[in-house]
């Protein structure tokens, strides 16, 4: 059995508990309500594409001859997800001719966004990339980013405003369920159906059969409806360019940045997982260099690990249900924050196969809580007068926070050496815990799922403690 088929069956197993959980126990309820399963569908239409940009296209170039340092240009194919909230306004507040007036705002962006994707993965997958022909290849792969990247856009958006306040956290966890089968598609299913030793139908028709998990986002939007989109100048008359571009482009990043706190809040948005995403990065090269072989590496981290972070992900909506978001918040920051003791522990005990299980157990238990908290958090302080814009702002400096503060992990590695280098990842959590007490003592992040907003409490109103 391989280890993508082992993997589909742990998800699966944890899902089918979720839902017997969910009969038992009232927390875990909301899992089984029409919109967290709505958003789990949206997730799989959200998940497949980056990971056929960037996962599956590697190893398609790898094997049709193309060298490492060319292969290297997929990492810059993430670069539309970190800078999306650039076009996000117009996603948030143009209008598509016809589409807009018979599905609504987000449905139309959605289908739009989808139609394009679905042609340029095909597109894609037709290009036929080749030592010294990469021409075509390369630019329809920067054209799949940039439609998966506005998909996104659309799908947090539309998530946030068909959720309900009781079932949000629910919903976000699902959504994060619907991304990862979203990934297996994309990664081992592609693989499957183009390889020989699969169906053998060829990258091009792989490509082409995979575009068709737009679907699962289709069927979810029509069952779940418009959502509750708020335009505030739908019924204004004669509005002028003017208006309509303050109100677009200006607006909800001047609603953000009036509440309380705002620049509080991006701090900690920026700096809060720094020092997991630095112990994530760094994970790899140090089971290599303790000398583990690649199966205990490939048993730990994409089996043992896999359901661990499917399992903490689950947990995290509950979790939010039994503390509040502010302590959830904290509480899966702490986690995080120490989980990585374990990794002090097995590099002081070298090749030891149950110390790394249970290392890598416990920080995707911890990160799966940590992930469905914070994902959360992010949701709820989107308002609904601006969801796409605020959500791809704040979801933005997250992503950079992660990808760059976390960069220099290899250097901290090679300078202190894997025990103090884990130390380190603790010490770099501090301050992002430090911000999340400044911003509960000062009133500025309360217990409820949606966080106060000046749409909500007008710009004068105090933050709630």
């Amino acid at each position: 059995m391989s280890v993508e088929l082992i993997r589909f069956v742990i998800f699966v197993g944890v899902l089918l508990g979720l839902g017997l959980l969910a009969t038992r126990i009232p927390s875990f309820r909301p899992y089984l309500r029409k919109n967290p399963l709505i958003t789990f569908l949206l997730g799989i239409s959200s998940g497949f594409p980056l990971t056929l940009l960037v996962a599956t296209m590697t190893f398609w170039l790898a094997k049709v001859g193309i060298d490492t340092a060319t292969i290297g240009f997929a990492v810059a194919l993430g670069t539309p997800y970190t800078i999306k909230f650039l076009w996000a306004p117009l996603v948030d507040k143009l209008p598509i001719p016809v589409l807009t007036r018979l599905f609504g705002q987000r449905r139309s962006w959605l289908y739009l966004v989808q139609a394009l994707l679905f042609v340029s993965i095909w597109q894609l997958g037709a290009s036929d990339p080749q030592p010294g022909h990469l021409g075509p290849f390369v630019f329809w792969a920067v054209v799949t980013a940039f439609l998966s990247a506005t998909q996104d856009i659309v799908i947090d958006a539309y998530r946030i405003e068909i959720l309900e306040d009781d079932e949000f956290a629910h919903g976000t966890a699902t959504n994060q369920f619907g991304y990862r089968t979203g990934n297996l598609i994309a990664g081992a299913g592609t693989v499957y159906l183009a390889s020989s030793e699969g169906l053998g139908l060829g990258w091009a028709l792989g490509y082409g059969l995979t575009a068709f998990a737009i679907i699962p986002a289709i069927i979810g939007s029509l069952i779940a409806g418009p959502g509750k989109y708020v335009d505030r100048f739908a019924q204004a008359q004669g509005i002028s360019a003017g208006q309509w571009l303050l109100e677009t482009v200006v607006n909800p990043f001047r609603e953000f940045l009036g509440r309380h706190g705002a620049f509080l809040v991006l701090g900690f948005v920026l700096i809060y997982k720094v020092g997991d995403a630095m112990g994530q990065t760094m994970l790899a090269p140090m089971i290599v260099d303790l000398g583990f072989a690649d199966l205990d590496y490939v048993s730990a981290n994409k089996l043992w690990g896999f359901g661990a972070l499917i399992l903490g992900s689950a947990l995290g909506a509950p979790f939010i249900l039994w503390l509040g978001m502010g302590r959830a918040l904290l509480i899966s920051g702490l986690l995080m924050m120490f989980s990585n003791v374990m990794f002090m522990v097995l590099s002081i005990s070298g090749n030891n196969y149950w110390m790394l299980v249970a290392a890598i157990a416990t920080e995707n238990v911890t990160s799966g809580i940590g992930l469905t908290v914070f994902a959360t958090y992010l949701s709820g302080l989107s308002s609904l007068a601006y969801t796409a814009t605020q959500f791809a702002l704040l979801s933005s400096f997250a992503a950079f926070g992660r990808t760059w503060l976390a960069s220099p992990a290899g250097v901290i590695a090679e300078k202190l050496g894997w025990i103090w280098f884990w130390g380190f990842t603790i010490i770099a959590a501090i301050p992002g815990m430090l911000l999340l007490w400044l911003l509960w003592n000062k009133g500025y992040l309360v217990q409820s799922i949606r966080q106060p907003s000046t749409e909500d409490d007008g710009p004068e109103a105090p933050a709630k403690a």
